[in-house]
């Protein structure tokens, strides 16, 4: 069984006010030692996504079905995917109870 949570397919990210349909593949922990939830993952190469943030650092919104977070775009790889971070709350569905996480493993 596996700590982390995630979620894979297409997101909603806002950059500079500017939205775009992406796809995305994230992942997340909760991290006892500062407690808080750490979210990160990377977002499928995008011409659009690259020519808003051209390779820079930048604060964006990522929102997947009704949950809309800000994260942070860094570098992107050498394939082109931008790497995005956030703390707290994910922009996906995490099990909240037992029940939920031995449903979602079953």
């Amino acid at each position: 069984m596996s700590d982390e949570d995630g979620y894979a397919g297409t997101a909603t990210l806002v950059v500079d006010g500017m939205e775009m349909a992406v796809q995305v593949d994230l992942r997340g922990h909760f991290q006892p030692i500062d407690g808080y939830y750490h979210w990160y993952g990377r977002i499928s190469a995008s011409g659009e996504l690259t020519a808003a943030v051209g390779g820079r650092k930048k604060a964006c919104t990522v929102a997947v079905e009704d949950r809309s977070v800000d994260g942070e775009l860094s570098d992107p790889d050498p394939w082109g995917r931008y790497r995005i971070t956030g703390t707290s709350t994910p922009p996906f569905s995490v099990p909240t109870s037992l029940e939920e996480v031995e449903a979602a493993t079953a």
